[in-house]
């Protein structure tokens, strides 16, 4: 089921936030190729740039923030929403990788990367909240190591798990409304070609966003198990 487009006028509008030359810049990619208007929001310039090059002859718009500061973030996606007048899907992709087992992890650490991983979710979903219409999706890009962690990196395990589990409460609380939020469960390695190639994760992910309401799931596995 695609996702219904509201009485608002314009084209459909994805905001993808923690935007970048991977699953992200594929999923930003493909709307544009289907007509839709793009926000792309993330730290590095010269990669949002360079993403919104690949865009052309979408309509982009791009945010420079520090995903891990709620103020900055937030003004972020609001000022897409408030520039494009409204959302109707936002992808929410950042997460920190750093090598660390739960022994040598520290405690602020953990709670950097959780800001990371999990706040940016949150900040992100309730500032743009204002403008996701009815219809709207939410989506995440998630991870086996939610539940089968690598020790040599046991703060993205934790990131993964926390975001997963926010979806869910995130999507029973928007429903009411008609917007919903999917975390898709990437069960392998990300890579250049094949069933894990950013292409596909990207595919994969903007399918969970058509899921039939009447079946939605809050949390879609790909490859499906």
């Amino acid at each position: 089921m695609d996702i219904q487009p509201s009485t608002q006028s314009g084209a459909q509008v994805v905001v993808v936030v923690g935007a970048g030359p991977g699953v992200s810049g594929s999923l930003a990619r493909r709307c544009a190729a289907e007509g839709w208007q793009v926000g792309l929001v993330g730290l590095d310039e010269h990669a949002l740039a360079d993403l919104a090059a690949t865009l052309v002859p979408a309509r982009v718009e791009r945010r420079i923030a520090d995903l891990t500061d709620p103020v900055a973030g937030a003004q972020a996606v609001a000022g897409l929403g408030e520039r494009f007048g409204r959302i109707d899907l936002l992808h929410v992709n950042p997460s920190a990788y750093r090598e660390a087992d739960p022994l040598h992890l520290g405690v602020e650490e953990l709670l950097e990367d959780v800001r990371l991983g999990v706040g940016s979710l949150l900040t992100a979903v309730q500032a743009a909240h204002p403008y996701l219409v009815r219809g709207a999706r939410v989506t995440v890009t998630g991870s086996m190591a939610a539940d089968q962690p690598s020790p040599v990196a046991a703060s993205l395990g934790v990131q993964k798990a926390g975001v997963r589990n926010l979806v869910h409460s995130l999507d029973a609380t928007l429903a009411p409304e008609g917007v919903r939020a999917v975390s898709v469960t990437v069960r392998g390695a990300l890579a250049r070609e094949g069933t894990f190639s950013h292409d596909a994760v990207a595919a994969a992910i903007l399918d969970a966003s058509r899921q039939d309401e009447a079946d939605w799931r809050s949390e879609v596995s790909y490859p499906s198990v």
